[in-house]
């Protein structure tokens, strides 16, 4: 078993099954070099359904959901990279987050819920390798109108 496998086990994380995007004009995971673009990613459960509640994080949804929601979403980035990798432990480093928030007028704070991503990548790579830039940023609307989406990139061995 992987490194970051028995991590996972030892957390009690289960991933949820990658995005199917068999039908959709684009990748979910993209090879460069040594480099892997993640495309913006949805909060999906372990069974792989839309992760519920829906909505506007400070609306229909509160900030702590919506920062569930995100934690939900590096899993599931975490799930398209061991499809596209093979084993996770061929992650070097996370280079870089860029999380949107599907934001109530009034609210301002982004930060707080992307953290719900960030904190759970470093959980489970630990500082060395989860270390990452980002930026959280408020949006009028998400697909499906998730509370959050997230992409990313990674470095691999």
């Amino acid at each position: 078993m992987s490194r970051i496998e028995q991590r996972l086990q030892e957390l009690g994380i289960v991933l949820p099954p990658p995005m199917d995007t068999s039908k959709l004009p684009f990748e979910l995971t993209r090879i460069e070099g040594n480099r892997v673009l993640l495309s913006g990613h949805v909060p999906f459960d372990v069974d792989g359904r839309l992760l519920q509640p829906l909505g506007k994080v400070g609306a229909e949804v509160t900030p702590e959901q919506g920062a569930l929601a995100a934690r939900h979403v590096a899993l599931g980035l975490m799930a398209s990279l061991k499809q596209a990798l093979g084993d996770l432990d061929r992650v070097r480093g996370w280079l870089r987050l860029f999380g949107m928030v599907n934001v109530a007028p009034d609210l301002v704070a982004t930060t707080p819920v992307i953290n719900g991503a960030s904190e759970v990548i470093l959980e489970v790579f630990g500082p060395e390798i989860g270390s990452h830039t980002r930026s959280a940023i408020g949006v009028a609307a998400l697909p499906f109108a998730v509370p959050v989406e997230i992409e990313a990139e990674v470095v691999i061995r």
